[in-house]
């Protein structure tokens, strides 16, 4: 008897103590900050698929990835399959919110087919690895994904609240193989343009990462840019300390997928690190990436989107 008294006793604390374990929603959906080691392990999934060539099977991979974690964290999520310049391109997008102001944030998932910028010709018919080409766009975005949507439903201690109605996340195929085979640069975001056009319905502002991982950060004032919006952008990386990564005075002027929201009309923004001796090699790999550069762009990104 003791025996039984002892285990219904115990069988009660377990299922207390079980149940004072599940955390209420206000605190599994308390407001964060960008977590860069977690962005970084997002990259190294990435490269661990393979080259995300068009067409390729760790493109495919990518795209259901993209998906799924987008989903998980309660993402609207859709694919746009369009072809566009003899080429077959699958944008993915994820939404969240509803009403205005309308921003975009987006980034390119594919890699380059041809490591055409090594000194060794041999290595030119190599693809691209794409850790920070590519993955580490990606990784900013995904982050931001798990931890945007609180912002839009509870109270932050710091008092912060979201700049925005609805914020879509769009993952922009066919970016990287300009110059191969007739292909174009930036198809992905050219299409999608596209499409808003024939919709006529436009975001407030958008922004493109894009090469923003590298261990040596140095973002350029992309000439092209919204100005407004780049001003913005590096204020808000001075008021966290992390202005030795955002240049001044270091204007580049560089072709994106940022280009044809530009040509729309469309205020939009580039952060970009150009200065990245990888770029179009083999050498893009994994070490040359750093979850404190992934940290410095997502949290400034997020203080952006936040008062």
């Amino acid at each position: 008897m003791k025996t039984q008294t002892k285990f219904l006793l115990s069988l009660t604390f377990t299922i207390l103590t079980i149940t004072s374990c599940v955390p209420n929603e206000s605190t599994t959906r308390t407001p964060s900050v960008f977590n860069g080691n977690r962005a970084f392990e997002d990259v190294e999934f990435q490269v661990s698929l393979g080259p995300r060539i068009p067409g390729s099977e760790g493109h495919s991979k990518e795209i259901e990835w993209i998906k799924e974690e987008l989903q998980s964290y309660g993402w609207d999520t859709e694919e746009q399959n369009i072809d566009y310049g003899g080429q077959k391109i699958l944008n993915v997008i994820g939404k969240y919110g509803e009403g205005e102001p309308w921003i975009i944030l987006g980034a390119h998932y594919d890699t380059r087919i041809q490591s055409d910028q090594e000194l060794n010709p041999e290595n030119w018919s190599l693809p691209v690895p794409g850790a920070n080409d590519g993955a580490s766009g990606v990784a900013v975005l995904l982050e931001l994904a798990r931890i945007v949507p609180a912002y839009f439903e509870y109270d932050n201690s710091s008092g912060k609240s979201l700049n925005a109605g609805q914020i879509w996340l769009v993952f922009f195929d066919a970016e990287d193989n300009g110059r191969i085979l007739g292909r174009d640069w930036a198809m992905g975001s050219q299409a999608f343009v596209q499409e808003l056009l024939i919709n006529d319905k436009f975001p407030k502002s958008v922004v493109i990462v894009d090469m923003i991982g590298d261990a040596d950060l140095n973002i350029c004032q992309e000439g092209f840019s919204d100005t407004e919006i780049l001003a913005d952008l590096w204020s808000e990386a001075e008021k966290l300390g992390y202005e030795s990564h955002f240049m001044i005075g270091f204007d580049c002027y560089i072709r994106d997928d940022h280009t044809a929201f530009i040509n729309a009309g469309i205020p939009t923004a580039l952060l970009i690190d150009f200065d990245y001796p990888y770029w179009h090699t083999t050498e893009d790999t994994i070490d040359k990436v750093s979850a404190k550069s992934l940290q410095v762009v997502g949290q400034t990104l997020l203080e952006w989107l936040t008062d």
